[in-house]
């Protein structure tokens, strides 16, 4: 009997690579036209090829959606977290809407000195890490929770749940009910820490909730002026503290100051007229956007939206815009929808289409004391190759000003 990957991704190239010792893997890509080899010896295969009664185990890419025909013919179907469970150390997963990045990055910050490395959704796949590490970190996707079934975390740290990949999911059940799927899975000796609104889901693990930074402050036992990142950022460094209480119990605030925040995140930066621009490319969906518009409340905002927004219905987003202080810039493929829901909103709006002419209109009139930000509330590759890419656009043409 065979054993299977699907798609040919970083993390299905790190199992070929690293995970041979039973045997080559026939591995099923739809960029496959005609059967090949690796450099490893994998057999590359078209995914007509792929027959289930030949294959004794399927790993797929967390991309692959479910409705794609590999995933619907499958009968041995695990995650890359299940394939690792029985060589998994003691584990901390880190999972919501936004803010998993920065999260598990600070956490690895005030753990590495403890014998900590830090993968999964964050960047390094599972089969790269070292298994003899005290600890992994892992960034967790909605995606790879709808897979796993067999690994569990030690300590499941939850952000959030808002509307996001719902054209992946199908709705928002059913991507709310992935991101608390590990909490069923828990054993007695686990912690989860989880937003008050999901304090009651059906779990062994013992449950630490909280409704707002002030809850987690509470918890870690430190006050919020001895942080020094602002919102949207000090929840990610209160949660990052707490797994650092509830492993350790202390919480080192002066380590935790010196994390770097990445950029495309609420990055500021001036124009040659001293004007000030925030990249907040990272911003993929509406919730991420809503906390760059609380950043900036007391702020008149020339805010640049749009891009492939998922299905997602942003009705939420214009709610939380303050028509009086923010003019809307709308660029990429549902340009339309957002024009449309600011005239329902009264909120001033300019179709732009393209990032280049967004920042050209906004040049027009943006004076010293008001903030130009890029917070798109949208997926990039409708024009884009990433997220990081139309950030360094933004940046360019500000600089070209």
């Amino acid at each position: 009997m065979k054993k299977s990957l699907f798609g040919y991704g970083g993390t299905i190239k790190a199992i070929a690579k690293n995970c041979l010792n039973d045997g080559i893997w026939d591995i099923y890509d739809d960029k496959f036209s005609e059967i090949s080899k690796d450099q490893f010896g994998n057999n590359l295969l078209p995914v007509s090829k792929f027959d289930p009664q030949k294959s004794k185990l399927e790993i797929l890419s967390p991309g692959f959606p479910p409705y794609h025909e590999l995933v619907k013919k499958s009968q041995n179907l695990i995650s890359e977290y299940d394939f690792f469970a029985s060589k998994m150390p003691f584990s901390v997963w880190i999972s919501g809407t936004n803010g998993k990045t920065t999260t598990t990055k600070m956490m690895q910050h005030l753990l590495e000195a403890k014998g900590s490395v830090m993968g999964g959704n964050v960047g390094t796949p599972l089969a790269e890490l070292d298994t003899k590490a005290k600890i992994w970190i892992l960034e967790t996707s909605s995606f790879t929770l709808h897979y796993t079934n067999l690994a569990k975390p030690d300590i499941y740290v939850l952000l959030p749940i808002t509307p996001d990949h719902l054209t992946w999911h199908g709705d928002m059940s059913s991507y709310e009910a992935a991101k608390l799927k590990p909490l069923g899975m828990m054993s007695e000796n686990s912690v989860a820490i989880v937003p008050e609104t999901y304090a009651s889901t059906p779990t062994l693990a013992k449950v630490i909730s909280y409704k707002n930074e002030e809850d987690l402050a509470k918890f870690c036992g430190v006050d919020e002026d001895e942080i020094n990142f602002k919102v949207p950022f000090l929840m990610d460094a209160l949660l990052a503290l707490a797994v650092q209480k509830i492993i350790f119990d202390k919480c080192d605030t002066n380590l935790l100051n010196k994390f770097v925040i990445e950029n495309n995140k609420l990055e500021e930066f001036s124009d040659k007229f001293g004007r000030t621009w925030v990249n907040d490319t990272k911003a993929t969906n509406i919730d991420a956007t809503i906390q760059a518009l609380k950043r900036y409340k007391d702020k008149n905002l020339h805010l640049i939206l749009g891009g492939d927004d998922k299905g997602v219905d942003m009705t939420q987003l214009f709610e939380a815009i303050d028509a009086a202080n923010t003019k809307i810039y709308a660029i990429g493929s549902n340009s339309d929808k957002l024009i449309k829901l600011a005239d329902k909103f009264k909120i001033t709006a300019i179709k732009c289409e393209f990032l280049e002419v967004a920042v050209k209109e906004i040049a027009k009139n943006l004076r010293n004391d008001e903030i130009a930000l890029l917070s798109p509330a949208a997926a990039s590759l409708d024009q884009f190759s990433s997220y990081a890419e139309r950030g360094d656009k933004f940046k360019e043409f500000v600089a070209n000003l």
